[in-house]
Formats: structure tokens, C-alpha cells, sequence
């Protein structure tokens, strides 16, 4: 089971399945609202790069800022940096800025990230998904093997 751990602002660390219940909670009938639950952006990029990576053909997230044309390869604690997230209302629009493996199909992969994604931001958050942009940044050859 995928067990997510987010970080609110003061750094407290919420588990995935609090967050399923957090998310529960905003979606109360009018009669049992107790406020509003907001969803910041770093908490939907960290969703949407997270269900990027797990993708086949994915080798990482690459930086939004390409320097001399090199993309880099960015860690798994740096999820973020490699999404751009737009949010207006209940609606998101997402850039993600991706390294593929060579081989592979880019568009299927690029197709499959954005199914992936939406999925993951509707389950978690209950946002609407304007657009989901995926940027090739660039393709990781294998040393063989």
C-alpha cells in the first residue's frame, strides 16, 4: 500500500490516510460544515509528482528551468520542483516537466502520466482538472546491462 506522508508549513508530517479523512471531512453536508479545508499548492504538486514517477518509462522529475539545454534529473525529495501547479478555485491546472527512459513510447508515457495524475489530484482532493501538461525534458539512456 502506498503510505504518503505530507508536510504542512509548520512541518508536521499528515499520513496519506489522514489526509483521506481530511479530505472527508470538507465534503460534509452543508448542516455538518465545521470550516473550509485548503489545499495548498506544494501539497497538490507533491500528489501529482509523486503519481508521475510511478509511472513506466518515468526515470524522474526533471527542473522547470532548463540551463543550456541540459535537463536535470531531480531526487525524489525535490517531487516539486519538477511540477507547476495553477490553482483557481476549485479548478488545477498542472505542468509536469518529465525524463523519460530511451525506448520507450514518450507519447503513451505522457498519456499514461496524465491519466495517473488526474486520477491521483480527484481521489486526494477533490479538485477539478482543468489541464495537465506534460513537458519531455529530456530522455535517459541506460548504461546496458
Amino acid at each position: 500500500m502506498l503510505f504518503l506522508i505530507f508536510f504542512n508549513r509548520l512541518g508536521f508530517s499528515i499520513p496519506l490516510q489522514m489526509f483521506e479523512i481530511m479530505k472527508g471531512w470538507a465534503n460534509m453536508g452543508d448542516k455538518e460544515k465545521l470550516g473550509n479545508v485548503n489545499i495548498s499548492e506544494e501539497v497538490i504538486a507533491t500528489i501529482a509528482g509523486a503519481a508521475a514517477v510511478e509511472c513506466y518509462g518515468i526515470v524522474g522529475m526533471a527542473a522547470r528551468k532548463l540551463k543550456d539545454g541540459i535537463a536535470q534529473l531531480l531526487g525524489r525529495e525535490d517531487l516539486t520542483k519538477g511540477v507547476q501547479v495553477k490553482l483557481e478555485g476549485s479548478q488545477v491546472t498542472v505542468d509536469l516537466y518529465i525524463i523519460v527512459s530511451y525506448g520507450v513510447n514518450i507519447a503513451e508515457v505522457a498519456k499514461n502520466v496524465m491519466e495517473r495524475v488526474k486520477y491521483s489530484l480527484s481521489k486526494y482532493t477533490d479538485l477539478e482538472t482543468r489541464a495537465i501538461n506534460v513537458n519531455v525534458q529530456g530522455v535517459r539512456v541506460s548504461n546496458g546491462g
